[in-house]
């Protein structure tokens, strides 16, 4: 089942879409990478999704993806003690280390982190940003603030600190658990949440151990103070534009995801453009326009993904969702700019790039060849070329079928399972049969074979080669 676009689509996981069935259709739809959301559900429902996925594999006739999304520590306030509070533009509140239920003056913030990191002039923001205060004083254990947007504030609401780098682990005491359950289940790529420097991702690293791919989320404008040095430890990035969105004004949110999408891209690592993409469809069968615009946007772009959450977690129309966000893909890479739309967000360093990788990718768009086909122990060629960003089908052949898995959320790759070849004649014919199967390539069309030497061994590809489907063989009377 070979889909004709080359960016990956993600769905999420929940009520609406959890049954072997729902799987299937959204599968056939055209999902490429199902997210399992640990901000929801139990394990044991995480593991009835995650046994369906892999079920629904067989019936498609190609891997899925699965990504499991850690939820990342969750900062909210206290209680209060008669129920909701008003609070009004320019009065004094007070957050405090005292559990005692809080008032109109002040409330408990259970987050000692955040009171040690508080200074005069940084900004919270509670309830999705809703409310907006600064800090007038701060010292050991209380933060005072003046309200700048007021509202109403109800007991467990989030805060979230734009301006101030809190000193506490992405990974909580859930966190570390969901982590285990999720490894031992077997997915292929852990998201870590609210990400703020580099030493995050490396801890994960550290406990991953290669059994998954590593994925930051980008949801804290901290993250893009040191986006690189984050990357450089990433197999994968998400732009999470809703998190992103509460801390950062709304007009620098296109611009973060731009600064984002062209350093993944530079890194040749998937980026992912996540929430409210097509965000009516939770309750309509049809998108606005102008979210139609964000997903062909996100194309133009060259992401690599791009990503449903309530569309079809918790949605009246999943399939519908999915569909929808494959048409308008299609649509994109159908117009005859859109290649050169999508090079112009290219970065271009020399320094970094594989010679031999970038030699096929310009040898493909110089001749007739149809095919790419990457012989890949871990899947780092094929992302190599993928980086290129080559118009012609990428197809990625590995004996690792988690290598195959992690290879659904890069951009224009088809990953299959292949036996590991010992010869350049078995890669040779290995890579045109394959070709010819999933009918990337017809009679008599050239195929570009790239692949690394001693067989088997993980590296830098050092090996090119052109092949050409055969002709059918005519029977002699």
């Amino acid at each position: 089942m070979i889909r004709a676009r080359r960016s990956r689509i993600v769905a999420t996981i929940g009520p609406a879409s959890s049954s072997p069935e729902m799987i299937i259709t959204l599968a056939r739809a055209g999902a490429d990478v199902f997210r399992l959301n640990f901000s929801h559900g139990s394990h044991d429902n995480h593991a009835a999704s995650y046994n369906a996925i892999r079920a629904a594999e067989e019936v498609v006739g190609r891997p899925l993806g699965i990504l499991a999304d850690l939820q990342g520590p969750k900062l909210r306030v206290g209680k209060f003690a008669d129920g909701p509070v008003m609070l009004k533009a320019g009065q004094a509140f007070r957050f405090d280390n005292d559990p005692t239920p809080g008032d109109a003056t002040r409330v408990h913030l259970p987050h000692p982190e955040i009171l040690v990191a508080m200074r005069p002039g940084a900004t919270l923001l509670l309830d999705d940003g809703k409310l907006r205060m600064t800090v007038t004083d701060a010292g050991p254990g209380y933060a005072n603030t003046t309200v700048v947007n007021g509202g109403k504030l109800s007991e467990r609401k989030g805060v979230a600190v734009p301006d101030v780098v809190i000193p506490m682990s992405p990974l909580t005491p859930k966190d570390r658990e969901d982590l285990a359950f999720a490894l031992r289940l077997g997915v292929d790529w852990i998201a870590l949440s609210f990400v703020q420097a580099p030493e995050d991702m490396a801890e994960l690293r550290r406990i991953v151990e290669g059994r998954a791919a590593v994925l930051a989320k980008i949801e804290k404008p901290q993250a893009l103070e040191v986006l690189g040095p984050i990357l450089d430890l990433c197999d994968g990035v998400m732009v999470a534009r809703g998190d992103l969105g509460v801390e950062m004004a709304p007009e620098e949110v296109p611009v973060a995801q731009k600064v984002i999408l062209r350093a993944a891209r530079e890194r040749g690592i998937p980026v992912i453009v996540a929430t409210q993409m097509l965000e009516s469809m939770t309750s309509s069968p049809t998108p606005t326009r102008a979210e139609a615009s964000d997903v062909a946007n996100a194309v133009y772009e060259g992401a690599d993904a791009v990503m449903l959450s309530a569309e079809s977690a918790a949605g009246d129309y999943p399939e519908e969702a999915v569909t929808m966000m494959s048409r308008i893909i299609e649509r994109v890479e159908r117009d005859p700019r859109w290649p050169e739309l999508m090079q112009a967000e290219q970065p271009h360093n020399d320094e970094d790039a594989d010679v031999l990788v970038v030699a096929a990718a310009q040898a493909a768009k110089a001749g007739s060849t149809k095919c790419l086909v990457a012989f890949t122990t871990t899947g780092a060629t094929a992302r190599r070329l993928s980086r290129e960003r080559p118009l012609q089908p990428v197809l990625a052949l590995s004996p690792r079928v988690e290598a195959v898995r992690r290879m659904c959320l890069v951009w224009g790759v088809e990953a299959r399972v292949s036996g590991q070849p010992d010869s350049l004649e078995v890669v040779t014919s290995d890579a045109v049969a394959k070709a010819v199967e999933l009918d990337l390539v017809g009679p008599g069309e050239r195929v570009l074979i790239v692949a690394g030497t001693p067989f088997g061994a993980p590296g830098a590809a050092n090996l090119l080669r052109l092949a050409h489907a055969p002709f059918p063989t005519r029977k002699r009377r």
